[in-house]
């Protein structure tokens, strides 16, 4: 399985937090973090879990094309203005893209949200699952 990170070095700051990404309107954009993902892979799909605090389903927008997994969303703050003694809570918008590496049949690809984490499942096409080889007796 070669499912990788997309998100390169080389777009991330000093903080390894992914600073810009282009948005819909092909514009540059800026993000404020990047969340975490576990990725599952089993013998019919593979599935990802992210650790998505505070993001509303509505505020999620993911896209699979040519083998590229796009997650992009936003976190609102929640509470305005200061006040705040400590701050790790990641808000603002954010993007993951991954590649992926196995043949996913992505008219059943499905995602929920639910407590925070989201599920993706990423079902393989049949010609990418694991299958027994019969070997006849000659």
């Amino acid at each position: 399985m070669t499912t990788t990170n997309y998100n390169e070095t080389k777009n991330q700051n000093d903080n390894g937090r992914l600073s810009q990404y282009q948005n819909e309107n092909n514009q540059q954009a800026r993000s404020t973090y990047q969340p975490r993902f576990d990725i599952w892979d089993g013998d019919d799909e593979l599935i990802l879990y992210g650790d998505l605090p505070g993001v509303e389903h509505d505020d999620l927008d993911i896209q699979f094309e040519n083998r590229q997994l796009t997650i992009h969303g936003k976190v609102n703050c929640c509470h305005d203005g200061g006040g705040y003694l400590y701050s790790e809570y990641g808000v603002g918008d954010f993007q993951r893209t991954f590649m992926i590496g196995e043949a996913i049949n992505s008219e059943a690809i499905s995602a929920e949200l639910h407590d925070g984490v989201l599920t993706l499942h990423l079902p393989k096409s049949d010609h990418a699952k694991p299958r027994r080889i019969e070997v006849k007796a000659a």
